[in-house]
């Protein structure tokens, strides 16, 4: 129970706490759970980018704009951090299919089926920050363009931070999608993933090169 108790709480936890506990031999938290911190992160300096964009005399055009952008952005860090939990909820019964005993052929088949539901679940929650990282790279694309010219070069980090979430989700995707017996669902899946991967890192490459452009250019 506490266990699980400390899994749903991975999001609350300090930076030194959780960077301590990804760091020894537990199995959560793990890839899945920093991919969504740096996704969170990601969020996060895009709040602070429009931030320091709302109320400032130079950029009143776009005041309404990025107000709206900035509410969009504390909803997804919030749901970036509740990925940190569900990515350790979706490992936990993944872990202990895995110890399920296969001597018979009923063991065997019994085993398969949980192992299945389990690969799936795992699967299926890096795949839903994948679309959500979508949502954030159209967010700092626009912000790249009109928000705060002293904050370009954190819209910079903020795009290596949500390309980082997304790749390193895409593989959380196959790494367990490889494993499942259902290739028709697999495949699926991996399609919905590459998509997002070419998608993604295309927008993230095309939003880097502006700001590269922007900073050595002024």
């Amino acid at each position: 129970m506490a266990e699980d108790e400390s899994r749903r709480e991975m999001s609350q936890k300090s930076v030194q706490q959780f960077t301590e506990e990804l760091s020894c031999s537990a199995p959560v938290p793990g890839g899945g759970g920093a991919a969504a911190l740096s996704a969170a992160m990601a969020a996060a300096l895009g709040g602070m980018v429009a931030n320091l964009t709302i109320g400032k005399k130079a950029y009143a055009s776009v005041d309404k704009q990025v107000r709206e952008m900035e509410k969009r952005l504390q909803v997804l860090r919030e749901e970036f951090l509740k990925f940190m939990d569900r990515d350790a909820q979706a490992f936990a019964p993944l872990s202990r299919a895995f110890k399920l005993p296969r001597q018979t052929e009923e063991e065997k088949r019994h085993r398969v089926r949980i192992m299945e539901a389990c690969l799936y679940e795992a699967a299926a929650v890096p795949l839903d920050m994948m679309e959500k990282i979508g949502d954030l790279l159209d967010i700092l694309d626009v912000l790249a363009d009109i928000g705060s010219s002293m904050t370009i070069s954190d819209v910079g980090v903020a795009v290596q931070c949500a390309r980082n979430a997304l790749t390193s989700s895409s593989m959380n995707v196959f790494v367990n999608t490889g494993m499942m017996k259902d290739r028709h669902v697999a495949e699926e899946m991996e399609r919905r993933a590459n998509d997002w991967l070419e998608k993604g890192g295309g927008k993230a490459d095309v939003i880097y090169g502006r700001v590269l452009d922007a900073v050595h250019n002024g």
